[in-house]
This record gives structure tokens, sequence and C-alpha cells, in this order.
């Protein structure tokens, strides 16, 4: 009579004094290498391998880190996408962080050995890089700036804001939930198409909080339509709040269209709100621009210290604003000649692959409408599946049934990753 193969099966311990194991569990922790043992040890009792691979098996099948986020080379040709973490952060970036993962000075003065000012660096860079404003603060992503901004400026008072400018964000959340969860109530003047100044000054009154011009960041009204600009509002009685949404501190000659923070307080804001993973290229943060006065009562509410940042975001932040320029900086100035350039070079390094001009966009919520020239390795759109679970991951985008690598978005210090991820899908 045979011997019962589960009885072949090395145990648990057996496996994890395996070196190579045994190393995992230092670096990964030993519940999650205990848990890839246990597969193994389920697939060899289920004949799925042999006994004596059990070992190997669970080695190959060993995560490349303790978190279950993947990496992914963004071939979309969105520069800054969203479900893909939004800015990708500069390597100067990721080395602040790294720095400050251990121990750090984030509230403390080595000199004095006293307490100090939380992130004093990252805000110093934050107000260099925006001179028009008196103060700046740092709360944990947009939508908690604006948060913070209606629980400080209008609690139990009225919000002005055109219906035009209404607008909804990610994963279903609206501009008029959010700001009304505070207790604040929205005062919506003019149309969906046209807002004239009369429409605010006749809204404005004693129970008005303060005004909000909203960039409708990821839509375009076209046709018969009429705004306010921010230098119309100011001088109304109240603060002036301007949400910008995509980060962009100063104006850019390729998105003439996208408001700044440094003009819309040169306009005369009082505040303006951005994200720092926008165009920006920093890590996710809502940032806050504004006169001196109003800055620090938004500081020192009480909510402010449930919508702080952690150190390495600080850290990230003050390394983006001060460091080389990030990566969503770089994919918006590069030279398309020299993206066709690589993108006929790779191509003539893959079977069946084509190189080809395409569009990119900014994304992210950012200048709708603006279109990037762009090139491309045009692939089988077959290919599209596959090379999303490859390894590494690569996400592209499917074009008149092709598949497209748009190389506005890879870095070229990954393309000899993404041919060796194309090869591999091909195979």
């Amino acid at each position: 009579m045979s011997e019962d193969p589960r009885r072949q099966v090395p145990r648990t311990d057996v496996l994890l004094a395996d070196p190579r194991l045994a190393e995992a569990s230092r670096t990964l922790g030993r519940t999650l290498v205990k848990s890839v043992v246990a597969d193994a040890q389920q697939q060899a009792r289920a004949g799925t391998i042999a006994a004596d691979q059990v070992a190997d098996y669970a080695v190959a099948a060993l995560p490349s880190s303790a978190a279950s986020l993947r990496p992914v080379i963004n071939a979309t040709g969105v520069v800054v996408h969203t479900n893909l973490g939004r800015a990708p952060l500069s390597q100067a970036a990721v080395d602040a962080m790294v720095t400050a993962a251990g121990a750090t000075d984030v509230e403390f003065d080595l000199e004095t050995g006293r307490r100090a000012r939380r992130g004093r660096g990252a805000l110093a860079a934050l107000a260099a890089a925006v001179p028009t404003a008196g103060g700046v603060h740092v709360v944990n992503n947009n939508a908690a700036a604006l948060l913070l901004t209606a629980m400080t400026l209008a609690p139990g008072k009225e919000i002005v804001v055109s219906r035009g400018e209404l607008i909804e964000i990610g994963d279903g959340f609206r501009l008029p939930e959010l700001m009304q969860s505070t207790g604040a109530r929205f005062r919506e003047v003019g149309t969906t198409n046209r807002t004239h100044l009369r429409d605010y000054t006749d809204a404005i009154g004693a129970d008005t909080g303060f005004v909000l011009k909203v960039h409708p960041s990821n839509y375009l009204l076209s046709g018969f339509t009429s705004a306010v600009g921010v230098s119309e509002l100011t001088g109304l009685g109240v603060p002036l709040v301007v949400d910008i949404g995509s980060g962009l501190l100063r104006p850019h000659p390729l998105l003439p269209d996208e408001p700044d923070a440094t003009t819309m307080l040169r306009d005369g804001a009082d505040l303006v709100t951005a994200s720092g993973d926008k165009l920006l290229g920093g890590p996710q943060a809502g940032l806050l621009f504004g006169t001196a006065e109003l800055v620090e009562r938004l500081r020192r509410h009480p909510a402010a210290r449930a919508l702080r940042v952690d150190k390495l975001t600080l850290a990230a932040l003050e390394a983006t604003l001060t460091g080389p320029p990030p990566p969503v900086v770089e994919a918006l100035e590069v030279d398309v000649a020299s993206l066709r350039e690589r993108a006929k070079r790779l191509a003539a390094q893959l079977p069946g692959a084509e190189a080809a001009d395409c569009v990119a966009a900014v994304g992210g919520g950012g200048a709708p409408g603006v279109e990037l020239p762009s090139a491309a390795v045009s692939l089988p759109e077959s290919c599209a599946a596959p090379l999303r679970m490859g390894d590494p991951a690569v996400v592209g985008r499917l074009e008149n049934g092709r598949c497209l690598l748009d190389l506005r978005t890879v870095r070229p210090g990954d393309d000899d990753a993404l041919v060796r991820a194309v090869r591999a899908c091909m195979s």
C-alpha cells in the first residue's frame, strides 16, 4: 500500500528552516511567509506539485515586499493617472521619505533641544514657491483643505458658489455634500452655463461665510457660457476662496487655461486650495495659500490636527519643491521628437510591434481638453491583459484595435523593463 501523499509533504518548521525562506521571514515577516508556505503545501497535497518542489514553489511565490501594492509601468499616456496613484514621486522625494522613515526632527529643534514647528522645512519651501502667499499650510488632501476652510469660515453660515461649479470629484463624492457635512449651507447663484457678478452681490449678506470659486478641472463648459473672474470677486466684504484643484503653483506655457496659486493670490483671492499629487508632482496633500491671518485661523482650528499630514508626506513634499523636476513635469515637457525616436527603437526590438504617433492627456482632473502629442509602441490588442498581469505590470490603452504603450508616461529608465515585459507577454 502506497504512503499517504500528505505525509510526504514537508512540515512547516522544516520549510521555514530553508535558508531562502528564513531570509524572507526576516525581510517580509514570518506571518506572510507562513501563508505562502501553507499554500505551497496545499498545492502538494492536491497533487499540483511534487512534495520535493514545495520549498521552490514557495520561494517563487514570495512577493517582492510585505505590502500588496504592485509596481506598474504607466504606459496609458495619462500623465496624472488617478487609478495608478496620480503623481509618481521623484527619486529625491523617495530618498527623502526613506530618510524620514526613522526618527527625525519633524517637531524638534536639534540646536535648542526644544519642540519646533512641525514640518517647517516643507512649509518654508511651499512659501518660497508661492511668494504671493502671506501664509501656507498643508493637510492630507484638497478635499480636506476645503473641509477645514468651511469649518473655520462658515460654521452654520452660507457658502456662495456658482451653479456651474458644483463639481463631483472621484468615487461619487460631490462638493456640495462635502461642504454641507461641516454644517455650512450652499447658496447657489447663477445658472449652469452663465453666472454674473450681480448674482454674487445679490446673494451676499449677514449669513455669508465666504465666496467659493471652483475651477472645473475635470470637465469643460462651452458655447453660451459666462463666468466671473477672481479679480472681479474681490472687495465683496467676505473672504474669497479659490479651489484651483490641480496644484499648479505658477503659470505653465503648456497649460495657459489652468489657474495657478501665484496668479490667483495676485488677482485678489484670500485663500487658495490645491492638490499636491497632481501637476505639482508630489505626494497626496492639500495645499493652502492665503493671507497670514486667514491661514493661521485655519491652522489653529481643532480639526486641523485630524487633517494633518505625516512626516513622510512632509519630506516628500519638501523634496518635490526643492529638488529636480518630478516625473509629472518631465512627462509634460518632454520633446515629442525624442518620444518618436524611442518608439522606433523599442518597436524594432519587438516582433509585431510598430511605432505610432498618438495623443496623451494630462489627467488627474487637470487641464481637460489639453492634448499632448506623443508616440507609442503599438502592439496587438491581445497583449493588453497579459501585460497587466506581468512582472512588472504594464498598463497601456486600447485604441483602434491596438494596444498602445504611450511613452510620454514611461520614463526612459523603464525602457528595458518594458521590452522584457512585452517579450514575456508575446512568448
